[in-house]
C-alpha cells in the first residue's frame, strides 16, 4: 500500500447519501440532534445514530452534551472548507439536486458556508476587501495586510483575539454556486457575525439563507462594494 493520507476512507463516508445530507446540514454552522439529522437525511434516529458514530469517529463531526441531550458539528473549518469544495465540483460537473424552489435563489444570493458568508454576497464581500487592500492574495493563500487591520478595527472586528486562536486568519474557499471565491478563515467569520450584530443581516431560520435589510444591503454596497 502506497504511503500517505487515506482519501478513500474520508470519500467513502461523504459517499454514503445519507451522511452526505447530514454533512450538508451541519453547513448552517448550527448544532443539530441525532433526531433533526435524522429528519434532514431521510433515515430513522437508529440509522442516523449509526452514521453520526462513523463520522464523529473519523472526526468529520464533533458531539458535544448539553444535559440529556446531545449535540453535533462539523468536526472544524477544515471539514466545512472540504465540503464546500467539493459541491462546487459537483456544482461544475452538473450534478445537481433535482429540488428546486424559492430557497435556491435566496441560498446563492446569500447564506452560511459553515460559519461564514458565501453566495453573491460572500463574492462580493471578498472583491471588496481585495479592492480596499484589506486583504491581498499570495499565490494560493490570502493575508490580511497593516491596512486591514485597521480597517477590521474599525469595523469593530476584534483582530487581536482572532489572532490568539488557532484558525488562520483569512482562508479562499470556492463558492459552489458560481465558482469564484468568498474569504473563509476567521476574518471571515468574524464579519458574518459583525453584520449579524450591527443588524445588516439575518440567518432565515431552518435555513443556511442570510437574508439582508433594505439598510443592510445599502450599508454593505457603501462598505465593501467595488
Amino acid at each position: 500500500m502506497k504511503e500517505g493520507p487515506d482519501i478513500s476512507r474520508i470519500a467513502a463516508l461523504i459517499g454514503d447519501p445519507a451522511r452526505a445530507n447530514i454533512l450538508t446540514a451541519l453547513m448552517s454552522g448550527k448544532a443539530l440532534t441525532a433526531t433533526e439529522l435524522a429528519s434532514e437525511a431521510g433515515v430513522t434516529v437508529q440509522t442516523a445514530s449509526a452514521h453520526l458514530s462513523k463520522l464523529e469517529a473519523a472526526d468529520m463531526i464533533a458531539c458535544r452534551k448539553s444535559g440529556r441531550h446531545k449535540y453535533f458539528t462539523l468536526g472544524g473549518d477544515d471539514v466545512g472548507h472540504a465540503l464546500e469544495a467539493l459541491m462546487g465540483l459537483a456544482a461544475g460537473a452538473g450534478h445537481l439536486r433535482t429540488r428546486t424552489g424559492p430557497k435556491d435563489a435566496a441560498l446563492r444570493e446569500a447564506r452560511v458556508c459553515y460559519n461564514h458568508l458565501a453566495g453573491a454576497k460572500g463574492i462580493a464581500l471578498y472583491q471588496g476587501l481585495l479592492a480596499r487592500g484589506v486583504i491581498q492574495e499570495r499565490g494560493d493563500d490570502v493575508a490580511l495586510t497593516d491596512a486591514g487591520v485597521t480597517f477590521l478595527r474599525t469595523f469593530g472586528v476584534d483582530v487581536d483575539g482572532l489572532r490568539k486562536a488557532k484558525t488562520p486568519l483569512c482562508r479562499s474557499c470556492l463558492d459552489w454556486s458560481a465558482r469564484q471565491t468568498h474569504l473563509a478563515g476567521s476574518v471571515g467569520r468574524a464579519l458574518l457575525a459583525r453584520m449579524q450584530e450591527i443588524g445588516w443581516a439575518e440567518r432565515v431560520e431552518g435555513t443556511r439563507v442570510v437574508q439582508f435589510t433594505s439598510k443592510g444591503e445599502a450599508a454593505f454596497l457603501d462598505t465593501f462594494g467595488v
